[in-house]
């Protein structure tokens, strides 16, 4: 069972956009980023069993803690605002390294409700990290010019609506794709 504090940190990893956007309108950047580096190291101590099951897990974490440290140093809002970025680029290196690597990432997960799959489960799981990798790849690229080249309240209504949105989405779709398969093999 979750404990309150690591749902409550899982949420405000989750509103991280939003927590920015309004913080930076009341105290320093670095002011800011020490709170949400705090959250960062804290979300990851009491997550720490989970690293088996999500390797990108530490990776992110100190990459994250890194462009935030980095804020926090400068006192700008460059690095605070490269953390959504970051995560994505993290993500896209874990599963794409799980590829060359097995298992995939949606292999390992795969097998928490059903450890024998068959090749042909797996050869679809690892077409669903690669699916996920493009989706890492293109949302980081969009996360970026947000950051770079649109106002904080662009990079806030994409980094903490549209990129959920969509990753909704690209889940949903998958899991209506995996549903129709697996229906068409038991129909065989």
């Amino acid at each position: 069972m979750k404990t309150p504090l690591t749902v409550l940190l899982g949420g405000l990893v989750i509103v991280y956009p939003f927590i920015v956007y309004f913080g930076l309108q009341y105290v320093e950047p670095r002011w800011l980023g020490i709170a949400l580096l705090s959250i960062v190291i804290l979300r990851f101590q009491l997550s720490k069993s989970l690293v088996n099951k999500m390797p990108w897990l530490p990776v992110s974490t100190v990459l994250g803690a890194c462009v935030i440290l980095f804020s926090i140093i400068i006192n700008q809002d460059s690095g605070i605002l490269f953390y959504p970025v970051i995560v994505n680029v993290a993500l896209f290196l874990a599963f794409s390294y799980s590829l060359v690597r097995k298992p995939c990432v949606i292999e390992t997960f795969a097998r928490i409700t059903n450890d024998n799959l068959s090749e042909k489960a797996v050869h679809y799981t690892e077409n669903v990290t690669k699916v996920w990798c493009i989706f890492f790849v293109l949302n980081a690229s969009i996360s970026t010019y947000t950051t770079l080249c649109l106002s904080k309240e662009a990079w806030v209504l994409y980094n903490g609506f549209i990129a959920y949105i969509a990753m909704a989405i690209v889940f949903l779709i998958e899991l209506l794709v995996r549903r129709s398969v697996q229906k068409n093999d038991e129909n065989k």
